[in-house]
């Protein structure tokens, strides 16, 4: 496990603390490498696929502030935002939260451009909208400006008018469901299949819930804020709970300014 330690290394009195690099936090963040022949579409959990969830959350357990998560988050926290956004190939996002964050397409990032282009991957990860009804405003730049096509994820009885308005706007639909929602486990196959093996999640806390009671969540990278809300805010997973609780182990975890960057990994 890689212990507690500042992601500000203190070097010397003079020469003050030194900034992780993002190489460095790209190498401690790096997604496990699949098992030899394994097969990319054998789901969650199997050694050709890896889904990450990436969240904040206050010491009260709120997953958002006003609605939004960016004033319970940090300068460090979006670094580390943007490493994990850097390294995968797909980020998976739900449809609430497109809309409320204001949601546009990953950008390509020169910093990771030589890692990616090893690792055979594109400029910039896809965005995937997680979506049963697909009510979306596809004029946004989400659609309109990717690198690479944003895909929606949704079911098959997803309204037909909906999905060729999606379709017409450039977006690609992925059918992972054979009702009007998504199937989670049939989602993460159908992104694996693309060749969208390095799957990360940015929740909200809806879609998180989903995803951990369908047992496909494989990593969360949680980040403790060293702040107190009150309210009533939502936690980063919702929906129904677990019959019996899943247990994640601790795989790493850092420090700066009182905030705690976690990783936890299915136990």
């Amino acid at each position: 496990m890689r212990r507690l330690f500042p992601v500000t290394d203190q070097t010397s009195a003079a020469a003050g603390p030194r900034e992780w690099s993002l190489d460095e936090l790209a190498e401690a963040y790096a997604y496990p490498e699949p098992s030899p022949g394994a097969d990319p579409a054998a789901g969650a959990g199997a050694a050709g696929s890896w889904l990450r969830a990436n969240m904040v959350s206050s010491l009260d357990g709120a997953a958002q502030h006003d609605g939004r998560s960016e004033p319970i988050s940090s300068a460090t926290d979006m670094r580390i935002f943007g490493t994990l956004r850097a390294l995968a190939d797909v980020v998976v996002v739900g449809a609430e939260t497109v809309r409320m964050e204001g949601y546009r397409p990953a950008r390509a990032r020169e910093a990771f451009a030589a890692r990616r282009q090893a690792a055979g991957q594109g400029p910039a990860p896809a965005i995937a909208v997680v979506s049963a009804s697909l009510d979306l405003d596809f004029s946004l730049p989400l659609f309109t400006e990717p690198l690479v096509p944003t895909l929606l994820l949704t079911g098959a009885a997803a309204p037909p008018e909906r999905v060729r308005e999606a379709e017409r706007a450039g977006a690609e639909v992925v059918v992972a469901g054979d009702g009007p929602g998504v199937e989670p486990a049939r989602a993460v196959r159908a992104l694996a299949a693309r060749g969208l093996t390095r799957q990360l999640t940015e929740g909200g806390p809806r879609l998180l819930g989903q995803l951990v009671a369908a047992g496909v969540l494989d990593e969360l990278c949680l980040t403790v804020s060293p702040l107190l809300t009150a309210g009533g805010a939502q936690r980063i997973a919702g929906g129904p709970s677990l019959a019996v609780p899943e247990r994640y182990a601790l795989a790493s975890i850092l420090e700066e300014d009182g905030f705690l960057f976690t990783r936890y990994r299915r136990a």
